[in-house]
């Protein structure tokens, strides 16, 4: 006499089908990691000539940007979100944080996209957070989040950064429901062979401090189902430090850091991950509670 096969009630076939999303994406975001180390130990870094940029003299093509105070910058950036958010343009990227982001040289930037850069000098974490409703008209594909360095410089601490991350991502979520959310790490510094005017500042503040932040910026990035996009081993030296050839006077970046920099994007954001589950969803509804 056979024994009857039991019907697999609906939420149980909900919940299998969520945890096989989950792990699908879980084995993506792992594959996309080892795929962009692989990729990175391949490189051979071009040398400043071949970029047409020098190392010891690079600076960014911003012209009369250079000498625009805060509430001018706020301004401008407003004017070119609305321009481009008349346009609707298509794969719209969007590079948010400080003079990092800023000073992306536009030729290095991943191609077939549409990049509207919404990065300020000197920005810290919480800067960003009062200014992102400048670009709420927009409908970015994706948008890059890179802060917290200057927050460090400035003695800010490391829970109010993260507070402040926490509260980036949940209000780019809220305004960009369909858009992939970035949060990348906060990169290091080059250590005692800083040249940076303010040198002191940045020596006051250990790379391993910097490290365990983006340990904890992983941890919300993950709760609140946006991308960790870890750039900090590949900027590395030895030491820890971030390595003289990827930089200038120790915190900005040289051409050869902006390739490097430029593989990572290219490789995250030539395919879009895995959508957030319904579940997730009702997890981050209810951290919002």
């Amino acid at each position: 006499m056979s024994t009857p096969v039991k019907n697999l009630p609906t939420w149980g076939f909900i919940s299998l089908l969520t945890n096989c999303v989950l792990l699908l994406a879980a084995f993506l975001l792992i594959w996309r990691q080892q795929e962009l180390a692989s990729v990175l130990a391949t490189i051979t870094y071009p040398e400043p000539a071949n970029l047409n940029l020098d190392k010891q003299t690079f600076t960014p093509e911003l012209g009369p940007r250079h000498k625009l105070n805060y509430k001018q910058w706020l301004e401008i950036l407003q004017k070119e979100a609305k321009a481009v958010a008349e346009n609707s343009p298509q794969q719209l990227t969007i590079l948010a944080g400080d003079s990092l982001s800023l000073w992306f040289p536009s030729q290095l930037l991943p191609e077939n996209r549409t990049w509207l850069n919404q990065a300020i000098s000197g920005e810290t974490s919480k800067g960003l957070l009062k200014r992102l409703d400048l670009f709420d008209r927009t409908k970015p594909e994706m948008v890059l989040v890179m802060v917290g360095i200057n927050d460090l410089i400035r003695g800010v601490s490391d829970q109010e950064i993260i507070n402040n991350h926490q509260q980036i991502i949940r209000y780019l979520r809220e305004k960009h429901p369909q858009s992939q959310i970035f949060v990348q790490s906060i990169l290091p510094h080059g250590g005692e062979d800083t040249t940076w005017e303010g040198r002191k500042k940045l020596l006051a503040i250990p790379n391993s401090r910097i490290l365990n932040l983006n340990q904890e910026l992983q941890k919300i990035a993950t709760a609140q189902n946006v991308v960790y996009l870890n750039l900090y081993p590949l900027f590395t030296n030895s030491q820890g430090n971030l390595h003289q050839t990827l930089t200038t006077d120790g915190l900005h970046l040289s051409p050869q850091g902006y390739v490097v920099w430029r593989t990572a994007l290219q490789i995250y954001t030539s395919k879009k991950l895995v959508p957030p589950s319904e579940n997730q969803e009702n997890n981050y509804r209810q951290d919002r509670i």
